[in-house]
């Protein structure tokens, strides 16, 4: 049974992260702090408006757009979340295809160690630069002297370049009979698995959420805050105050991180720790194939 952390849960509730919506609304929540007392100001200490007065009648449409502004965050958040998670089982695919191939061309070349290191390296470079051409940063693996000029190929070429470096030097490997036809058929399961992974992560990189819909929330959720004052001022008083800024605070904060997690491979602190990933299949294929670490 898990023992609940109470200093974990006072650390995440007090300190302010760099991605921390707090620290990035904080200017506009001040902003919609003035606004709401001036509001506050004009209906009721300067127009002195009463329960009684028209205005009041607002809070009933206004609960109608929450409820229609309740079902667009919703759908937002989901939509971005599964763009995440998609990404997320990719890469776990690709864990599980890399771990794959190297245990069956380590039965195939069992006694063939130099074979085996090429093929390494060709394994260990995939995620490399798969997660390099995902969010156009430079690549963390180190160059080896041998196989620079390889490694500065894929760069301008691209993670599929290495699967067709891979699909030579295993038919190479093949006419010198050391890969049989059978043993081709099963590798090339793993083989196409690569790209796919790639493809599939290439589609979400490159198909986002359209920007007149999250546009269009922004909009929307503007447009209730502002007018949650006007609706409500009269029957709460000042207390409307931090109560609008808290609602802004909270229905931004949810379109800000459904703007950062649909995009999952920028290297931002909630997205996919790619380069983490990679790191962990080059220790699996070394692992699995006896190679130094």
């Amino acid at each position: 049974m898990r023992v609940y952390n109470t200093k974990h849960f006072l650390k995440i509730l007090f300190s302010l992260h760099k991605s921390d919506t707090l620290k990035i609304l904080f200017p506009t929540m001040i902003l919609v702090g003035l606004y709401s007392w001036g509001i506050e100001y004009l209906e009721v200490e300067y127009l002195h408006l009463s329960s009684q007065s028209p205005v009041s009648n607002v809070s009933m449409i206004h609960s109608l757009l929450g409820f229609v502004l309740s079902l667009l965050l919703v759908f937002r958040t989901n939509t971005a979340y599964d763009r995440w998670w998609e990404g997320r089982k990719l890469w776990g695919k690709l864990v599980n295809d890399s771990r794959n191939f190297a245990i069956k061309i380590k039965a195939i070349l069992e006694n063939d160690q130099q074979d085996l290191e090429q093929i390494a390296r060709y394994l260990k470079f995939f995620p490399h630069f798969l997660a390099k051409h995902l969010s156009k940063e430079s690549t963390r693996l180190a160059l080896d002297e041998d196989y620079s000029e390889i490694v500065e190929y894929i760069r301008h070429h691209g993670p599929s370049e290495i699967v067709i470096l891979l699909t030579h030097k295993l038919q190479q490997l093949k006419k010198e009979g050391k890969i049989s036809g059978m043993e081709m058929i099963y590798l090339d399961t793993q083989l196409s698995g690569f790209l796919d992974v790639c493809g599939g992560c290439e589609r979400i990189k490159n198909t986002p959420i359209p920007y007149s819909y999250s546009s269009f929330v922004k909009k929307f959720i503007i447009l209730y805050v502002l007018a949650l004052p006007v609706a409500y001022v009269i029957s709460i008083g000042l207390f409307m105050i931090p109560l609008t800024v808290f609602v802004y605070y909270v229905l931004m904060s949810l379109e800000m991180i459904a703007e950062e997690i649909e995009d999952p491979f920028s290297n931002d602190e909630n997205d996919i720790p790619m380069e983490a990933i990679a790191q962990n299949i080059e220790k699996s294929v070394h692992r699995i194939m006896g190679l130094p670490g």
